[in-house]
């Protein structure tokens, strides 16, 4: 008597995937659980779902093949996900040989929308429709306000939040929030200051208002999964976010990483150099925030247009600074950078590139890439990426 699919351990997360894709990396994140007996079926969802995600269109046969799983266990899964209104049949393949021709299935990607909002704009909240391959339908926008003051600024998001819901034209899979902060994995704020929030409840209380269900994460970490999932980022780097703040994101080993405190990545407020520099919004001086946001940034050279060169490579070489012991320590292989084009690119990643190889080990970390992403909307895409995850198992 066989071992069905469902009864069988299933394999290491890390093997599983499809080797062709029709839109970004065959992959996904990692998970560090070990999949048990009793947990194997919600494991095959995700794998079939991952699978058809990342590869298209494809006959029952062909995801049996490419899954490892029985016809069996395809046959009924994908029934379950027709049922679901999760995957539609695409019609026929063409036939090569003898025999009937095999009926295409694929995620439904018209017939479900995700909300996303990103909350880290330095004068407005922006929030798009989008579909399930990333793609923003519709986009709003409100005000940010003025100050940091909590109630304002839910009020701002929960108004955003209902236009879109309105706008959407699919029922929607789920939200995605990147806001600023320290947030945790159960999407409470636990520090917010630009925001005013302080252990605010922001996935829970959205999703009650909304009726649907929130994720909810900082920013740069919601901006990491867009790399890594619709970018070309490898399996360890780290994603520097660089706009009212900077902030940072990273994957190591294809695993998020959040840290104990699950603020990994708040580099922002490291102080760079013993030079002094720049008074820090959080009080200190020569924060790397403090040298290197937009703001900072643009304000010095409005004032001393002459001195551009040098402005931007003394930021482009404090940030590597800042950076060039987490690449050691982590063995990253890329720097990617998220910010204004006319900022970042040249000079800025330049002296960053100089800098880092300078300060890491010579011939171990000479390969090491900086550089600017090329995707546009990346804390939208990364709530996308979120929703995914959360309800179908996919990165």
């Amino acid at each position: 008597m066989s071992v069905s699919d469902e009864q069988r351990p299933a394999p290491p997360v890390e093997y599983l995937g499809a080797n062709t894709h029709a839109f970004g990396p065959g992959r996904h994140l990692r998970s560090r659980a070990k999949v048990l007996p009793e947990h194997a079926r919600g494991h095959n969802r995700a794998l079939v779902l991952q699978t058809l995600y990342h590869a298209g269109a494809m006959s029952r046969a062909d995801l049996s093949r490419e899954t490892g799983l029985t016809r069996v266990t395809i046959s009924d899964l994908v029934a379950e996900f027709i049922a679901d209104g999760i995957v539609i049949e695409m019609g026929v393949r063409e036939a090569v040989g003898p025999g009937k021709p095999p009926i295409l299935i694929d995620i439904d990607r018209v017939g479900h929308q995700i909300l996303g909002l990103d909350l880290s704009g330095p004068s407005a909240f922006t929030g798009a429709v989008l579909s399930l391959d990333g793609d923003v339908l519709e986009r709003r926008e409100v005000p940010r306000p003025d100050s940091p003051d909590g109630e304002a600024a839910y009020a701002a998001l929960h108004e955003l939040a209902k236009t879109l819901v309105a706008a959407s034209t699919q029922p929607l899979l789920g939200v995605g929030i990147g806001t600023p902060g320290v947030v945790r994995p159960d999407g409470l704020v636990l520090s917010s200051p630009n925001l005013g929030w302080t252990n605010f409840p922001l996935e829970a209380k959205l999703g009650i208002d909304l009726d649907l269900p929130v994720l909810a994460r900082n920013d740069a970490n919601a901006a990491v999964l867009a790399e890594y999932t619709f970018g070309d980022a490898k399996a360890d780097f780290m994603l520097i976010k660089i706009g009212k703040g900077v902030g940072a994101g990273l994957i190591t080993g294809s695993q998020p990483l959040l840290g104990s405190r699950f603020a990994a990545g708040e580099i922002g407020h490291v102080v760079v150099g013993t030079d002094g520099g720049p008074r820090c919004a959080c009080g200190k001086d020569g924060c790397l925030e403090a040298w290197l946001s937009v703001s900072r940034l643009r304000a010095a050279l409005e004032s001393d247009s002459d001195a551009r060169d040098e402005i931007l490579r003394d930021a482009g070489t404090r940030m590597a600074i800042a950076v060039a012991p987490i690449v050691a320590a982590l063995d990253l292989s890329e720097v990617v950078l998220s910010g204004p084009a006319d900022l970042l690119d040249g000079i800025l990643i330049d002296a960053a590139i100089e800098t880092l190889h300078a300060r890491t080990l010579e011939g171990v970390f000479e390969d090491v890439v900086v550089r600017r992403t090329h995707q546009e909307d990346i804390v939208l895409r990364g709530a996308a990426v979120m929703v995914l995850s959360g309800q179908l198992g996919v990165s």
